[in-house]
Order: C-alpha cells, then sequence, then structure tokens
C-alpha cells in the first residue's frame, strides 16, 4: 500500500505567508501614521516625500543582495535573521528624536537613515521565500504558494490600514509602534522552529512527500566559481525578459496603489467613506486573484507544461488590465468607471504566482537570485509610476494617466510571449 505523503510543505508555508503579513503591516504603518507622525516631528510635506523615498531606494538596491543573501545562508537562517531585524528597525523608529530635543535637520535626517534600513532588512523577504518554495515545492506547484504569498501582502496592507489607525489614534505613534514591533520576532522564532532548508531535514515529513518534492526537478550541479551564479542570472536572456515584462505589469499595480483613492476621491468626486469602501475591494479582489491565479498556473503547467502552462494566466491578467483600464479611464459614469478600474487589480495580481514560479524555473538553484531580480525591476517602476502619471495628468489629463496602464500592460503581455520558462539557467 502506497504511503501518503504529509503536508509538511504547507505547514512551512503557512509560517511564510504570516511573514508576507506580518512584514507588509510593519511596512506600511509610516504611510498610516503619517498625518500625525509629520504634525509630532514638524516636517512637511516635501520632507515627508524624501522619508518615503529612503524605503523605496533601498527596497529596490537590496532586492537582488538579498536574493543571493538567501542563496548562499539557506532561507533557514536569511528569514531568521531578517525578520527579526524588521522588529529591530521597528524599536529604532520609536528612538527618531523630536523638535523639543533635535533641529530639524537631526529629525528628518534620523527617520530617513531609519526608514532606509528598514528598506534595506525588508528587500530580501519575497526572494528568500523564492527561494524556500523552490525547495519545499514540486514543479507544478510552485505559483499557487507565490501567489497566496501576495494575498498575504495584500491582506497586510488591508488589515494593517484599521489597527494602526486605532492604535495611533488611541496611543500615539511611538507606542502604536512600539505594539507591533514584535511581530517580526514572532515570525522569526516560528520559523527558525519549525523550517528547513532541505524538506529531507524536516524530522516530520515522510518519504512520499519527499519524493513528492523531489520529482521531475532538474539535478542540482556545481555553481562554477567563473563567471559566479549571480552574473549569469544578469546575463540570462530570460530573465531580463520576465523581469521587463514584470516591470511593465507593476505600473498598474502602483498605479492603484498610489493612486486610485487619489482619482476616485478627486477626479470622480467620490466623498471620503465611499473611496476608502471601493479601496478595501480593490485590494480584496487583488487577494483574489493572487490565489486565482497562482492555482491556475500550476494547473496549466502540470496539464500542458512549463512553456506555455507559465504563460497563460498572466496573458490572461494583462488582457483583462489593459482592457477594464480604457473602459473605466474613459466612462463617463463615475460608479462604473471606477468598478472597472477596482477589477484591474484582480487582474493584475492574476500574474503574481505565474512570474515568480517563472523566476524559480528559470533561476534553477539561484532562484533567490532570479526572484531578486524581477523584483527589483517591480520596485523601480514604483518610482518611474511615481514621477509618470502625475505628469501625464498635468500635461494631457487624468483619462490619458489612467488609459496609460493599458499600454505597460499591453508590452507586459507582448515581452512575456519571449520569456521560455522551460530553458533554466544552465550552470554546467
Amino acid at each position: 500500500m502506497s504511503q501518503t505523503p504529509t503536508f509538511v510543505r504547507w505547514r512551512v508555508f503557512l509560517i511564510l505567508a504570516l511573514g508576507s503579513f506580518v512584514a507588509y503591516v510593519l511596512r506600511s504603518d509610516l504611510s498610516i501614521a503619517a498625518p500625525v507622525m509629520m504634525q509630532d516631528l514638524g516636517l512637511n510635506e516635501l520632507e515627508w516625500g524624501w522619508v518615503l523615498a529612503a524605503f523605496t531606494t533601498s527596497y529596490a538596491i537590496f532586492q537582488f543582495p538579498g536574493g543571493i543573501l538567501g542563496d548562499k545562508l539557506g532561507p533557514r537562517k536569511a528569514l531568521t535573521l531578517i525578520a527579526s531585524l524588521w522588529s529591530v528597525c521597528m524599536m529604532l523608529t520609536v528612538l527618531v528624536p523630536g523638535p523639543a530635543v533635535a533641529t530639524g535637520a537631526m529629525v528628518l535626517g534620523s527617520l530617513m537613515t531609519v526608514r532606509f534600513l528598514v528598506g534595506m532588512v525588508q528587500a530580501p523577504v519575497f526572494p528568500v521565500m523564492n527561494t524556500t518554495i523552490s525547495r519545499w515545492f514540486p514543479v507544478g506547484g510552485w505559483a499557487l504558494p507565490t501567489g497566496l504569498s501576495g494575498t498575504g501582502l495584500t491582506l497586510g496592507f488591508a488589515a494593517a490600514a484599521p489597527v494602526i489607525a486605532w492604535l495611533v489614534g488611541e496611543y500615539g505613534w511611538r507606542t502604536a509602534f512600539l505594539g507591533v514591533a514584535p511581530l517580526g520576532f514572532v515570525v522569526s522564532g516560528l520559523w527558525w522552529w519549525y523550517s528547513r532548508d532541505n524538506p529531507a531535514e524536516h524530522p516530520s515529513i515522510n518519504d512520499a512527500e519527499v519524493k513528492l518534492i523531489a520529482a521531475n526537478r532538474v539535478p542540482p550541479v556545481p555553481i562554477p566559481i567563473n563567471p559566479p551564479g549571480w552574473v549569469r542570472i544578469l546575463k540570462d536572456r530570460n530573465i531580463l525578459l520576465l523581469t521587463g515584462s514584470y516591470f511593465c505589469s507593476n505600473y498598474v499595480f502602483y498605479s492603484a496603489f498610489s493612486w486610485f483613492y487619489y482619482y476616485a476621491v478627486v477626479v470622480r468626486d467620490f466623498d471620503a467613506g465611499t473611496a476608502g469602501y471601493v479601496t478595501s475591494t480593490q485590494w480584496i479582489a487583488g487577494a483574489a486573484g493572487a490565489a486565482l491565479g497562482g492555482w491556475l498556473c500550476d494547473h496549466l503547467v502540470r496539464k500542458i507544461g512549463l512553456r506555455w502552462g507559465s504563460r497563460w494566466a498572466i496573458l490572461l491578467g494583462q488582457a483583462g488590465c489593459a482592457i477594464f483600464l480604457v473602459i473605466g479611464a474613459l466612462h463617463s459614469n463615475a460608479v462604473i468607471a471606477v468598478s472597472f478600474l477596482a477589477l484591474c487589480l484582480f487582474f493584475q495580481q492574476l500574474t503574481e504566482g505565474s512570474y515568480w514560479s517563472t523566476s524559480i524555473a528559470i533561476g534553477n538553484q539561484l532562484a533567490g537570485a532570479a526572484g531578486g531580480v524581477l523584483n527589483t525591476g517591480a520596485n523601480v517602476m514604483g518610482i518611474v509610476n511615481a514621477l509618470l502619471v502625475p505628469w501625464i495628468a498635468t500635461t494631457i489629463g487624468w483619462q490619458a494617466a489612467i488609459a496609460s496602464g493599458a499600454v505597460f500592460s499591453t508590452l507586459a503581455l507582448v515581452l512575456l510571449l519571449f520569456v521560455r520558462a522551460d530553458q533554466p539557467i544552465d550552470f554546467e
């Protein structure tokens, strides 16, 4: 009688999902506390922009090094370390001096320094998750867990807003940040206790699950020193095309993240309460899209293989984004327009699992570094979007600014057609 595989890989994943959730809670707290912090620290909007830019800059810079770190240390040590540092950085934020004891330059410099450190220690989380999923899940089973990681991210954003806002209102921002700071230590402790770098090392796993995870894998080979593995990642045609496609895809994500609420209130004349409700609905739709897209990708990979199975969720998602962005931008009825735009995040997140699982398939033994390159592209787009959307809105109009996302979705679709997930990097 054949042995039934255990489900240790999914228990490991649950801690990963918790890590994704906590990372986003600890990352987004500053945005939620912004009005109170700006008043308390005596910072104006321009100075606050520099604070936000400090995080974005380091988060983009350390994606690729973070992926290399995960591949070198192994995901168990890497995530244990960085999750602990999330909590440390939250505590450092609490220690930023106020204007009563420091000059304005010192206050601004201290907060920018801390936020740069926050971005640095947050950057490796998704590349390290990529490494973990590549090791713990079978070929054809990578997209669902990576998609569900995206679900944890979006739900973390949705959960952080009311909780942090309530804590800041009741106890002040310093006490609120101190209250959520231990969450990183919780993730770190759970991860070190239960995870292992290789499935066969886990005391609770059985042989059937180990065989399931190992099935159909490309056998590992020693990675040559010259050129080093990370150079091969940066030169690989498929990784670069995949990153270009993901870069374009994230124009839609950052339009939703940065501009949707503003557009609903200022351009479409929604009241603040209704706009807030629609914005929350948008993120819930995104969470559903990430989960569905991950399942769809894995299902198709098992049915028709890596090359086309890994493409279809992305192609459907990008096509859906392009169509709904144009309708939402041009429709005269505000309710219909905003409803279509809210659905765009569902289609954009439908692609998440496929992008990350494709980076695992191509990156092979260096899945973390491949994921780091991929997410660098995504975060560089955050900077591009922040500059390009208001420029288009000012020079042409908001219809063009919103519809411009359709151009990027189309480019993402076209670039993806040239990516071969069934061609892993050759380290021989």
